[in-house]
């Protein structure tokens, strides 16, 4: 699977660039995950507001719910909602494409011809992944923010200045950049995963079916994995900010 990973790294340079399989591919994983991952993100940043503004109330400390609902929705629930639908939806779609290619024999057909089926397959359909989830998490953040100032402010009774001004006070720049960091690189698992599991199913239909049920759940387990690991250097690197 690592060995995918850099040979799709190596050939995204490569010419000629399927443009057009690309665009398409990202169509497809924006279509189906754009309205699952807005659906999810409301009431996933919602139960974040409200938990963490009955948090705060108990401590006396309600003017940071604002700061601690925004940055854990933009740090840790935005890129893992995205991720988890990209690789669930779109994901286990692209392995079964690809399983169903390979049983189907077209993979072999292609290396045959001297046509690289990681460049003209794998590469477009990672780029996709990449792109999409990129914007998702861009989307998830805002409206998860939203969604979290409209329950506060309105079902908790908190006060829109206090939310704004103490995500003002505590945001910063990386916690963006970080945001952005990790769905670019969970895109890029999903699609290797789903990429290699598509390319060594087991014989038949049914060994397609399982490759798709192992990518999702392989996939789920390194992102979680990857999280851990990069919050950690994120919060060792990077100091918070004061008030």
């Amino acid at each position: 699977m690592a060995t995918l990973g850099w040979e799709v790294l190596r050939a995204v340079p490569r010419r000629p660039f399927q443009v057009r399989e690309c665009i398409q591919q990202a169509w497809f994983f924006a279509s189906v995950t754009i309205l699952p991952t807005a659906l999810v993100a409301i009431p996933f940043g919602a139960v974040i507001a409200m938990q963490l503004g009955s948090l705060t109330q108990q401590i006396g400390a309600q003017s940071f719910t604002g700061a601690a609902s925004a940055l854990a929705i933009l740090q840790q629930a935005s890129p893992l909602i995205t991720a988890l639908l990209v690789a669930g939806a779109g994901g286990s779609a692209m392995c079964a494409d690809i399983g169903a290619r390979t049983i189907r024999e077209e993979i072999d057909a292609l290396e045959v011809l001297g046509i690289s089926p990681i460049q003209r397959l794998i590469v477009p359909r990672v780029i996709g992944a990449v792109l999409v989830a990129l914007l998702l998490n861009g989307m998830v953040s805002v409206v998860g923010v939203l969604g979290g100032y409209f329950f506060n402010v309105i079902l908790q009774g908190g006060t829109p200045g206090a939310y704004l001004a103490s995500f003002n006070a505590l945001a910063q720049l990386p916690d963006l950049w970080i945001s952005e960091f990790k769905a670019l690189l969970y895109g890029f698992v999903a699609g290797v995963v789903a990429a290699y599991r598509g390319l060594n199913p087991a014989g038949g239909p049914k060994g397609v079916g399982d490759a798709v049920n192992q990518a999702v759940v392989i996939t789920f387990l390194l992102l979680f994995l990857i999280n851990l690991v990069l919050t950690g250097i994120y919060l060792q690197l990077v100091p918070p900010k004061g008030l």
